[in-house]
């Protein structure tokens, strides 16, 4: 048995170390691919048997909101009887909705159905509670926070390289040491009462709406809309600002200030060289590679941070999406939501990888 596994890997490990020693970018990113898709494997493997340890699935409670309905109606109703679990939904009535679920089966089965559905009918399922397709659900919603994210990532690194930068020239002032300050408490600050102070002052100076997005389609008026949506976006913005730039430009300041205290620093200045170009052509660049490096961490920050932000502001994003179907238990939802947004994470440090390939040229992947 050692013997043919020794066999089978040496038949992969050289074809392996060739293709490594030939073209070792690619064979860095095909790595990473790889462990991308292995990654998402144990991730969809994990929540399956996690959702199977939660107490009841949907249809106990599609059975539970059957029987508060069918309190309600009763108690609306004047001299009506008392209805109750049995009358609404019976024990082989359960049975069948679990049986047409695929919830009558081990978590294990049910997640190598959901792969095998997935990779080769390219068909996501549907969803338990709503019954509309789990594509159509994501489709609707990612978007909202692939957008959001993203303009909050543009924001953050313009300001923390622009402010990091400059407070990197005044080291030792008395306004360095105040933005140094704040970065810090804003770092530390927990995003979820950030969030409610700032809806809270919102509501209180009705300056702005409670909710970040607009209560009338696109499609309806885009000019409106996109003014409607760049005011109902800009407190939940302000926020997502806050708690990822205190990080970012205390980094981004310090790796400056590293820079700056190299030899080759002093060379450029002994040179005669302007200082403007000492700071922007040679440290600035070399403040790159550190953030290029975190800005997959900082995107995943941001993801999970959105979570937060889509509850409390009432964003349809896929963060809601997703915490209103863990509430339901909706395993495909759940599922389908989830590897969506680990998948675009993961995609997002593989390119931040290849970034820093291109920015740094003396990274060599090749090497052990």
């Amino acid at each position: 048995m050692k013997d043919s596994f020794k066999k089978i890997t040496g038949l992969i490990s050289v074809p392996w170390k060739m293709y490594k020693k030939k073209a070792p970018l690619a064979a860095f990113i095909t790595g990473r691919i790889f462990t991308m898709f292995v990654l998402l494997y144990l991730l969809g493997f994990s929540l399956f048997a996690l959702m199977e340890l939660a107490p009841g699935d949907i249809v106990d409670q599609m059975m539970t909101q059957q029987l508060m309905s069918g309190m309600e109606s009763s108690k609306a109703s004047a001299g009506g009887s008392q209805v109750t679990a049995n009358e609404n939904f019976s024990e082989k009535q359960m049975e069948n909705l679990r049986k047409e679920f695929g919830l009558d089966k081990p978590f294990y089965v049910q997640y190598a159905k959901w792969l095998n559905r997935v990779l080769f009918h390219h068909d996501l399922g549907i969803s338990l509670v709503s019954r509309a397709p789990v594509s159509f659900l994501i489709a609707s919603r990612i978007w909202n926070s692939v957008l959001l994210n993203l303009i909050s990532l543009v924001f953050i690194t313009v300001f923390s390289f622009l402010l990091g930068v400059y407070f990197s020239s005044k080291a030792g002032t008395k306004i360095d040491v105040a933005v140094t300050f704040f970065a810090l408490f804003f770092h530390a600050f927990p995003s979820i009462l950030l969030l409610i102070l700032i809806q809270l002052f919102a509501s209180v100076t009705r300056l702005f709406p409670v909710t970040a997005y607009p209560d009338f389609p696109f499609e309806s008026s885009p000019a409106a809309f996109s003014l409607s949506y760049m005011h109902h976006v800009f407190l939940p913005l302000l926020a997502s600002f806050f708690g990822g730039a205190g990080g970012t430009l205390r980094m981004i300041r310090s790796t400056m200030l590293d820079q700056l205290g190299l030899p080759y620093i002093f060379a450029l200045r002994a040179r005669g060289i302007n200082e403007r170009r000492v700071y922007l052509n040679h440290a600035f660049r070399n403040t790159l590679n550190p953030y290029i490096t975190g800005s997959a961490n900082l995107l995943a920050s941001l993801f999970s941070g959105s979570l937060l932000l889509e509850i409390i502001f009432a964003y349809p994003g896929i963060g809601r999406l997703t915490y209103e179907a863990v509430l339901q238990q909706d395993i495909n939802l759940v599922l389908a939501t989830s590897m969506f947004s680990s998948a675009l994470v993961l995609v997002g440090m593989i390119i931040s990888d290849i970034l820093l390939a291109f920015v740094d040229p003396r990274i060599r992947y090749g090497k052990d």
